[in-house]
């Protein structure tokens, strides 16, 4: 694999070098031009409903230009009043018309000034309700997945992780792409927008706190800087990382790496399998996406199945994971079941069908 060098990532650090920014899912409203429109209309209806008052008790009022109020009069009278205290020019003068003025144009110039001023109270709030629910966004985040790189490796983790149980409150998206990370927002997950290679970065996502961590951007070389970086910020973390060629696939684990997956290598052994035998392509592909047909679950060995070998449980029991082995169902050194021990079984699809996360911390040098 040929990484390059200390100028080239320098470069490239510094072309990905963008704001880095959270950005929190955020709830259906309306568009602001809807909304200014809808407030214009709001504050034009006030307005002719004053002057429409103004001109039912016209004959309580004083105009000094010539003493009567007419219909343009009254809009006049009504827009100097709600936008400022009037000038003076037109007067109430009757009980009645002043009455009118305190019990129902007073409240309507506090509507008027409320719908207006709205709008500017709503921007200049906006900013200090962003930065508590990000700061409480912080405070309770933690034993979280975070998907670094939304592509079509990274969306398809995601929604086979969620498939499994995942909320997706506990998924953060990072990406240095601005349209990725409107997309992922769009989706209901929090986003990171910036170079993922740069540790700020992934601290912003809160990965020394996470649980696991998905790497799948689009160059094998930035997936092992970004694994060098997130192993340096959570040693217990479970590292899961994607390279398109095989032979980066030691790289990535020397650099920290649970387990690396090859995506051309995954996809032309699929494609060999499916000229074989289309059905049995068919039947790999159904396993390996969570929710539909047959599942792929990693659970643990209950009581009632300490003792028994892999053949005699209820499930179809692929695969043992016993410490840090994984040993085949018909593997002479299974021997019996233990409770410390977990099946990866194939099951039928069903709601409560989850993969149980090894929670065991991974030793790394």
């Amino acid at each position: 694999m040929k990484l390059p060098g200390h100028d080239a990532i320098a470069r490239q650090a510094d072309e990905h070098l963008v704001t880095h920014r959270v950005k929190l899912p955020r709830k259906v409203v309306e568009r602001p031009i809807r909304q200014v429109v809808k407030r214009l209309v709001m504050a034009l209806a006030v307005l002719v409903a004053t002057a429409f008052i103004v001109y039912a008790d016209h004959e309580g009022y004083h105009d000094n230009a010539d003493g009567s109020v007419s219909l343009l009069d009254a809009f006049y009278y009504a827009t100097v009043t709600l936008s400022t205290t009037g000038y003076g020019d037109i007067t109430p003068v009757s009980d009645g018309a002043r009455l009118t003025n305190i019990f129902l144009i007073t409240p309507l110039r506090v509507l008027f000034l409320i719908i207006l001023v709205g709008t500017t109270l709503e921007v200049l709030t906006e900013r200090t309700r962003e930065e508590w629910r990000l700061n409480r966004w912080r405070s309770v985040l933690r034993d979280h997945t975070v998907v670094v790189g939304f592509g079509t490796k990274g969306r398809s983790a995601i929604q086979t992780v969620c498939a499994t149980g995942l909320k997706k409150e506990q998924v953060v998206v990072v990406d240095p792409s601005s349209k990725a990370i409107d997309a992922a927002t769009a989706e209901g997950y929090a986003g990171v927008m910036g170079d993922a290679t740069r540790s700020e970065v992934l601290k912003r996502a809160e990965v020394h706190k996470a649980r696991q961590i998905i790497i799948a951007p689009q160059r094998d070389d930035t997936a092992v800087l970004v694994t060098l970086t997130a192993r340096q910020l959570n040693r217990g973390a479970k590292i899961v990382a994607a390279v398109r060629e095989e032979e980066n696939a030691p790289l990535l684990r020397q650099s920290g790496a649970d387990a690396v997956i090859t995506s051309s290598g995954a996809a032309g052994r699929l494609l060999g399998l499916s000229v074989l035998s289309p059905a049995a392509g068919m039947v790999m592909e159904d396993l390996i996406q969570q929710g539909s047909g047959l599942d792929l679950v990693e659970r643990p060995v209950v009581r009632g199945e300490v003792g028994k070998t892999p053949r005699e449980t209820d499930d179809l029991v692929v695969s043992v994971v016993r410490g840090h082995r994984v040993l085949g169902y018909d593997d002479p050194s299974v021997g019996t079941l233990q409770l410390t021990d977990r099946l990866i079984t194939i099951v039928r699809a069903t709601p409560g069908n989850q993969v149980t996360p090894d929670t065991r911390p991974l030793s790394h040098g």
